[in-house]
């Protein structure tokens, strides 16, 4: 009996969703063992498929690693984009931006995990991501930052890009600090104590 032929449509939809489960089992695979100590054929273990099948979609464990990020950072940039356009204020706006990057990685540890630990395990891979969605998802708090000076909300002697990555680094300890830490607690609050600081030192009095 000859089989079914598939349609674009429901072939495209398979392809999405075995990309998506790799990309599951190895953010859960790189978090435990970290990326170093993981094989490839872990990740298929853990997504219940071959070990070519991988390969069928990924050309090696690097561009696994490159995918989780640039899905997790094209995800959050849209999400970021969308929701401060619905918004009045650059305070506002920013404080938006910082409960979406804690709320957002507290609610994936193993994905906090792997953008805190393993995406900073080389020189190589760091140049990789900043020059990548880090560069875009900077410059959209560099812009709201400068809409702030323009307004005359914000102090106009600091330099946007200077306090944009501030604010990331800012909100990168935080995030840092929860993986890293022995005791349980909610990580999006810290959004708020971020910004109280940071507003403190950027608003114009």
């Amino acid at each position: 009996m000859p089989k079914p032929v598939r349609n674009g449509a429901s072939a495209r939809t398979v392809v999405i969703d075995k990309r998506e489960a790799i990309l599951r089992a190895a953010t859960k695979v790189f978090a435990v063992n970290g990326y170093f100590n993981s094989k490839v054929s872990d990740i298929a273990g853990e997504a219940g498929i071959a070990d070519g099948t991988v390969y069928l979609y990924f050309k090696s464990k690097d561009e696994i690693l490159h995918s989780i990020f640039d899905r997790a950072m094209a995800e959050f940039i849209a999400e970021g984009r969308k929701e401060i356009s619905e918004i009045d204020g650059p305070e506002a706006k920013l404080h938006r931006i910082a409960e979406l990057h804690l709320g957002r990685l507290g609610a994936d540890r193993e994905l906090a995990i792997v953008f805190q630990v393993e995406l900073r395990g080389s020189t190589k891979f760091m140049q990789e991501f900043s020059a990548a969605g880090f560069g875009e998802y900077l410059d959209i708090i560099r812009t709201t930052i400068a809409d702030g000076q323009k307004s005359g909300d914000f102090r106009t002697d600091i330099k946007p890009v200077v306090a944009a990555k501030i604010l990331y680094g800012a909100l990168d300890e935080m995030v840092t600090n929860w993986v890293l830490s022995n005791k349980a607690y909610p990580l999006l609050p810290m959004a708020g104590e971020v910004m109280k600081i940071f507003l403190g030192g950027i608003t114009k009095r």
